[in-house]
Protein backbone atom coordinates (compact mmCIF):
# COMPACT_ATOMS: atom_id res chain seq x y z
CA UNK A 1 0.00 0.00 0.00
CA UNK A 2 3.07 2.45 0.30
CA UNK A 3 3.96 2.06 -3.01
CA UNK A 4 0.77 3.21 -4.19
CA UNK A 5 1.42 6.72 -6.15
CA UNK A 6 -1.42 9.65 -5.55
CA UNK A 7 -3.36 11.48 -8.52
CA UNK A 8 -4.07 14.81 -7.43
CA UNK A 9 -6.70 16.41 -10.28
CA UNK A 10 -6.85 19.81 -9.79
CA UNK A 11 -9.34 21.94 -11.19
CA UNK A 12 -9.68 25.79 -11.80
CA UNK A 13 -13.48 27.22 -10.62
CA UNK A 14 -13.78 30.81 -11.09
CA UNK A 15 -16.34 32.72 -8.68
CA UNK A 16 -17.55 35.58 -9.68
CA UNK A 17 -16.12 38.42 -7.86
CA UNK A 18 -13.72 41.05 -8.05
CA UNK A 19 -10.11 40.03 -6.29
CA UNK A 20 -8.50 43.16 -6.43
CA UNK A 21 -9.43 46.68 -6.68
CA UNK A 22 -6.35 49.08 -5.95
CA UNK A 23 -5.17 52.70 -6.84
CA UNK A 24 -1.80 53.89 -6.79
CA UNK A 25 -2.63 57.48 -5.96
CA UNK A 26 1.36 58.76 -7.03
CA UNK A 27 2.96 55.95 -9.06
CA UNK A 28 6.63 56.31 -9.38
CA UNK A 29 7.90 57.69 -13.36
CA UNK A 30 9.88 54.58 -13.10
CA UNK A 31 6.36 52.20 -12.89
CA UNK A 32 5.23 54.41 -15.77
CA UNK A 33 8.15 53.58 -17.93
CA UNK A 34 7.98 50.03 -16.66
CA UNK A 35 4.09 49.52 -17.42
CA UNK A 36 4.70 51.39 -20.75
CA UNK A 37 2.31 54.12 -19.50
CA UNK A 38 2.33 57.32 -21.40
CA UNK A 39 2.59 59.62 -17.96
CA UNK A 40 1.76 63.45 -19.19
CA UNK A 41 0.13 64.02 -16.10
CA UNK A 42 1.14 61.94 -13.40
CA UNK A 43 -1.96 59.91 -13.47
CA UNK A 44 -3.00 57.80 -11.00
CA UNK A 45 -3.42 53.79 -11.65
CA UNK A 46 -6.20 51.33 -10.75
CA UNK A 47 -5.68 48.18 -10.89
CA UNK A 48 -8.22 45.70 -10.61
CA UNK A 49 -8.60 41.70 -11.42
CA UNK A 50 -11.84 39.43 -12.10
CA UNK A 51 -13.29 36.36 -12.49
CA UNK A 52 -14.45 35.09 -14.91
CA UNK A 53 -11.69 36.67 -16.92
CA UNK A 54 -13.94 37.73 -19.51
CA UNK A 55 -15.96 39.76 -17.37
CA UNK A 56 -12.91 42.19 -17.88
CA UNK A 57 -14.46 43.56 -20.64
CA UNK A 58 -17.64 44.58 -19.26
CA UNK A 59 -15.48 46.64 -16.47
CA UNK A 60 -14.01 48.38 -18.82
CA UNK A 61 -16.60 49.19 -20.61
CA UNK A 62 -17.86 50.90 -17.14
CA UNK A 63 -15.16 52.43 -16.64
CA UNK A 64 -14.19 54.47 -19.79
CA UNK A 65 -17.84 55.56 -19.50
CA UNK A 66 -18.36 56.86 -15.92
CA UNK A 67 -15.53 58.80 -15.39
CA UNK A 68 -12.59 60.48 -18.26
CA UNK A 69 -10.03 57.71 -17.45
CA UNK A 70 -7.38 55.85 -20.06
CA UNK A 71 -7.68 52.41 -20.49
CA UNK A 72 -3.95 50.76 -20.84
CA UNK A 73 -5.12 47.06 -20.67
CA UNK A 74 -7.89 44.94 -20.46
CA UNK A 75 -6.98 40.86 -20.42
CA UNK A 76 -10.06 38.63 -20.71
CA UNK A 77 -7.61 35.89 -20.57
CA UNK A 78 -6.30 36.74 -16.96
CA UNK A 79 -9.43 39.27 -16.13
CA UNK A 80 -7.19 42.15 -15.02
CA UNK A 81 -7.69 45.82 -16.17
CA UNK A 82 -5.55 48.73 -15.84
CA UNK A 83 -6.93 52.50 -16.25
CA UNK A 84 -5.18 56.06 -15.68
CA UNK A 85 -6.03 59.28 -15.09
CA UNK A 86 -6.65 61.96 -12.49
CA UNK A 87 -6.62 60.39 -8.46
CA UNK A 88 -10.79 61.75 -8.65
CA UNK A 89 -11.67 60.01 -12.04
CA UNK A 90 -9.93 56.74 -11.43
CA UNK A 91 -11.18 56.37 -7.96
CA UNK A 92 -14.85 57.31 -9.77
CA UNK A 93 -14.52 55.03 -12.25
CA UNK A 94 -13.48 51.87 -9.16
CA UNK A 95 -16.45 53.09 -6.93
CA UNK A 96 -18.47 52.70 -10.16
CA UNK A 97 -17.20 49.62 -11.03
CA UNK A 98 -17.91 47.73 -7.67
CA UNK A 99 -21.16 48.97 -7.32
CA UNK A 100 -22.24 47.75 -10.83
CA UNK A 101 -20.55 44.60 -10.88
CA UNK A 102 -21.94 43.77 -6.78
CA UNK A 103 -25.31 45.39 -7.37
CA UNK A 104 -26.30 44.23 -10.80
CA UNK A 105 -24.47 40.90 -11.77
CA UNK A 106 -24.34 40.13 -7.99
CA UNK A 107 -20.41 39.12 -7.61
CA UNK A 108 -18.65 39.40 -4.44
CA UNK A 109 -16.87 42.04 -4.03
CA UNK A 110 -13.69 42.95 -2.72
CA UNK A 111 -12.83 46.41 -1.08
CA UNK A 112 -10.96 49.57 -2.63
CA UNK A 113 -7.09 49.71 -1.51
CA UNK A 114 -4.99 52.72 -2.19
CA UNK A 115 -1.19 53.71 -1.89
Amino acid sequence: MDNLKQRIIQELVPGRQITLAHIIANPDISLYDNLNIENIEHSAIGVLTITPPEAAIIIADIAIKSAGVKLVSVDRVSGALIITGKVSEVEAAVHAILTYVGEQLNFEVCGLTKT
